[in-house]
């Protein structure tokens, strides 16, 4: 079988000289061209399997280049060579459909990584590409409606490129299973898939946590060890809840991203990562840059390709195979017979809003099955509600204001006062009383359960955190 053909587009004689024999030593057969009309005649003549330009050309730009094959050439990745420090035009040729991107001076290594993922190699000189669809795991996501069709559709095209993606949707819809779909699909499959929850970490351990650490660097660390970075060299590295980073560390990330280098803590020097980085996060990441809470340029740095999750309740008749599939695998895990829905509890299903969408779903028939009889799951097994309202106050919510601070109380009593008058008095007070009512009911739904209460206020653990301690709010005793 012939070996692969790369196209390589630079006006540098030097450097197009050292990328040829650095190609040719892997086992390619290379072309190349000193300008887009020369690249443009080879593209009519040759089906290459990679493309390498440079993004500054006598006759244009090499974006020019990129977006041509993009759109013409859709199975041919390829790369451009930025300047030092052109972290703007890497973007813009991400944005444009570049596979992905070296900077000047050009490293070699990183060079071999970029073209062996771009081609599927082995590594080794001269092995065949992989093809496309070879060891393709089963999809993760499941559903037949045309949003799921589309999205699917969606993460194929977009897995071909190293380009960061930010992923939204709600809470429950399934974030992590699509990058883990993304990461399935491209061709870093075989390398390492990290998941790191943003808003767990603690503050003063997210520098350790991220970029690791040696050995005496700080109390406590008695050896050396590879930060989050380090783990997923190769792979992809998952962010999740992005934008509960504090600033601090959004500064340091985006130095990461950009230079593809981190330092340990105690370290004198930098360590080069190949990483793909996928974020995601249920909040508006416009809106966060907008009230200062996300640094701009890295919300650019991160949402070159955006991927929206459509929520369980646009998509309801998905939810039958989502069900089927649930049960399936908690009749495996449990060791139980079958189980199945009964008449009646799927159209109550699809008449449910979901607001907690798939995860919900789970919840819902693991619940449901533990009171099903034979393993059928009928409609008043599934103890649907119409809503999720917080719970009203009740005995016990007075029990646990008697707990507080006085002047937690007193805060209480100023803002019942300011409302039954109609203007308050003191705003902040009135705030302060609202926010802690509701907080307080959260609580008391979820009985006193931190992390679900967070999700049903629509914040982070450690805002919830936060508020509690500002409030003067503590469990009962």
């Amino acid at each position: 079988m012939a070996s692969p053909r790369i196209l390589v587009v630079d006006d540098e004689a030097d450097l197009r000289e050292l990328l040829e024999i650095t190609l040719v030593r892997m086992g390619l057969d290379v072309d190349s061209a000193d300008c887009l009309t020369a690249a443009r005649a080879h593209l009519a003549q040759t089906q290459y399997a990679l493309v390498l330009t440079d993004m500054r050309l006598p006759d244009g730009l090499g974006i020019e280049l990129v977006s041509e094959v993009a759109g013409s050439c859709k199975n041919t990745p390829i790369a451009v060579i930025t300047a030092f420090g052109s972290a703007d035009n890497a973007v813009a040729a991400l944005k444009a459909g570049a596979f992905d991107y070296v900077s000047k001076p050009v490293a070699l290594e990183q060079l071999r990584l970029l073209v062996r993922a771009a081609l599927r190699l082995d590594g080794a000189a001269g092995m065949s590409v992989k093809p496309a669809a070879a060891n393709m795991p089963a999809a993760r996501l499941l559903g037949d409606s045309p949003a799921m069709q589309a999205l699917r559709a969606q993460i194929a095209r977009l897995a071909r490129s190293m380009a960061p993606v930010a992923i939204s949707g709600e809470s429950g819809s399934g974030k992590e299973l699509a990058a883990r779909e993304i990461h399935a699909l491209s061709a870093r499959a075989e390398q390492p898939f990290i998941a790191v929850n943003c808003g767990a970490i603690p503050d003063n351990l997210m520098e350790a946590e991220f970029f690791g650490y040696r050995k005496g660097a700080f109390t406590g660390a008695s050896e050396d060890r590879d930060g989050f970075f380090r783990a997923a060299d190769g792979g992809t590295l998952m962010l999740d809840e992005v934008a509960d980073l504090p600033l601090a560390m959004q500064v340091k990330l985006l130095r990461a991203i950009q230079e593809r280098r981190v330092r340990k803590i105690g370290a004198t020097s930098e360590e080069p990562v190949d990483v793909r980085i996928i974020s995601a996060t249920h909040k508006n990441l416009a809106r966060c840059v907008e009230d200062g809470s996300f640094r701009q340029d890295l919300y650019y740095r991160l949402n070159v390709i955006e991927l929206a999750l459509p929520a369980l309740r646009e998509r309801l008749e998905d939810i039958g195979l989502l069900a089927n599939a649930i049960l399936l695998r908690l009749v495996s895990n449990n060791g139980n017979n079958a189980a199945v829905l009964g008449p009646g509890a799927l159209q109550a299903l699809r008449g449910h809003g979901f607001p907690g969408n798939v995860r919900e779903l789970e919840n819902i028939l693991e619940r449901a099955l533990a009171f099903a009889d034979n393993g059928v799951i009928e409609a008043a097994d599934l103890a649907l509600k119409t809503s999720k309202p917080l719970a009203p106050l009740s005995p016990d919510t007075e029990s646990i204001r008697s707990q507080q601070q006085p002047s937690a109380v007193a805060d209480a009593e100023t803002a019942q006062k300011s409302c039954d008058a109609g203007i308050p008095s003191c705003l902040p007070d009135y705030l302060n009383g609202i926010e802690r009512d509701i907080i307080q009911r959260a609580l008391i739904q979820t009985r006193f359960n931190r992390t679900q209460a967070a999700e049903l206020l629509g914040i982070s653990f450690r805002q919830l955190r936060y508020q509690m301690q500002k409030l003067d709010i503590s469990e009962p005793k």
